[in-house]
């Protein structure tokens, strides 16, 4: 296999490898011949990586030099992945890539029911993780290097592409970016009904095995968020056998 080609590294201490002009990536993973070869992958692509093998050490250093991109183990001694990625969740939206053994459904939907922006299951190809790491940062520069700013609105919702904000009737919105792409794309057509499989585009262009239950739990979780009564929905619309829809209905929330 190809993690036997890569030595041990006995040091536990987060090592930095910088490119100029690149973006930082933090690979917080505690299987050391893993946790290598992903940075010798993200290197060799350009990306400046620094490497902690414990949850404590990988929140700390969110905290003390903040990433660009989060690849973050499930399975992290001190403290888990799904931990780490609540509480970066709690005050930003950095892109965070999750790495687990797990495989289920369940597991797939509870990483980005905590606000993964993406999800990969072991064992992995190096150059796939490359890639999402590469599409993740390249939509978070879209939506940065945007110069005129627009807001797109529908009923009491407004969304500012530019600043990464949502707002209800001008209550603030926390979303993550994979549930910020999501209501941007249903804003930008209100009473346009999108079929699941629409919408999991916006969110994915990997051809990964993922399902279209995936844009479900990213339903649910915006629900919870703008409507007053997430049980019975007044903006974000289940078109039965279809998909969804944004009305235009306004309320106050």
């Amino acid at each position: 296999m190809e993690w036997n080609r890569v030595r041990r590294r006995s040091p536990r201490a987060p090592q930095a490898y910088h490119r100029p002009m690149s973006a930082n990536v933090l690979v917080a993973e505690d299987d050391e011949k893993q946790a290598e070869l992903i940075r010798r992958y993200l290197v060799h692509d350009g990306y400046a990586v620094t490497v902690v093998h414990d949850g404590p050490t990988a929140l700390d250093e969110t905290v003390k030099r903040p990433p660009d991109l989060l690849v973050l183990d499930w399975m992290l001694p001190g403290l888990d992945g799904l931990e780490i990625c609540r509480r970066i969740r709690a005050t930003g939206d950095m892109p965070i890539l999750m790495l687990t053994a797990r495989s289920t459904e369940d597991d797939l939907l509870l990483g980005l029911d905590i606000g993964a922006d993406d999800y990969m299951t072991k064992p992995f190809r190096p150059r796939e993780l490359v890639a999402r790491v590469r599409t993740l940062l390249r939509r978070t520069r879209q939506q940065q290097e945007r110069t005129e700013e627009v807001l797109l609105t529908a009923g009491p919702l407004t969304v500012a592409p530019d600043r990464h904000e949502v707002s209800v009737n001008g209550r603030p919105v926390n979303c993550t970016p994979s549930e910020f792409r999501l209501l941007s794309t249903l804003v930008a057509a209100p009473e346009r009904v999108f079929t699941r499989a629409q919408l999991l585009h916006c969110i994915t262009d990997h051809g990964r095995a993922v399902t279209e239950r995936t844009v479900d739990m990213h339903m649910v979780n915006l629900r919870k968020k703008i409507e007053s009564s997430p049980r019975r929905p007044e903006l974000l619309l289940t078109v039965h056998g279809v998909g969804y829809k944004l009305s235009r209905g306004r309320r106050d929330v």
